[in-house]
């Protein structure tokens, strides 16, 4: 598996769907996403390893690589391309000692200049920042970013970066604009009757504006 691209554009969260997860899935694949990641909070273990599963599935031997969000031993038992964790989760260094497999993402969400600096320490493939904007998705997260410090995090470290956080169609150029290279959603596809045609109008966003 080749390295994480550092320009890729959406990096897609999957939380209750209203098409349903599989359906989510199978647009990405089609609508050739690089990164899917699974959330499924508050959801009983065995039905999160399930779903995992069906999705690991939908995206094997496809363009899109599956990551499963905090839960590292859902992430094995899938056999994931992936885990992201957050600040109070495992440390990266940790995780990549429990699962020692060849080939695996490691993303870590940041939410300052310092956590992101402090992140190209321990070097994971990855770094989520925000939240950029106030977000419903997820409780207890961190103070609000903004755009114009998302994007000057993004500038200041050498590994990929997403932008995460309340970001839909509308506000979308705001982020790209002030640096951002790649971006998170949550409601903006997982709302959406038919999440293939909302992104495919997200990425559009992006071409136009990194491309």
């Amino acid at each position: 598996m080749t390295a994480m691209n550092k320009n890729f554009g959406l990096y897609l969260i999957l939380t209750d769907p209203a098409a349903g997860y599989e359906a989510c899935a199978r647009a990405a694949v089609a609508e050739k996403i690089q990164y899917l990641q699974l959330r499924m909070k508050s959801r009983p273990h065995t039905e999160v390893i399930t779903m995992g599963r069906r999705l690991r599935e939908i995206t094997a031997g496809t363009e899109t690589r599956f990551i499963v969000n905090d839960d590292l031993e859902t992430a094995i038992a899938c056999d994931a391309d992936g885990i992201h964790l957050g600040q109070d989760d495992l440390s990266i260094e940790q995780a990549r000692a429990a699962w020692n497999t060849p080939g695996k993402l490691f993303g870590l969400s940041t939410h300052s200049l310092e956590q992101a600096r402090a992140a190209e320490k321990t070097a994971p493939d990855y770094i989520g920042i925000g939240p950029v904007f106030a977000t419903a998705t997820k409780k207890d997260t961190a103070p609000v970013v903004g755009p114009e410090e998302t994007g000057r995090i993004a500038r200041a470290v050498s590994i990929p970066s997403v932008a995460i956080g309340g970001i839909n169609a509308e506000n979308l150029p705001e982020v790209l604009n002030a640096g951002a290279r790649n971006y998170c959603v949550v409601r903006a596809v997982n709302a959406a009757a038919d999440p293939r045609a909302a992104i495919r109008a997200l990425q559009a966003i992006w071409t136009k504006h990194i491309i």
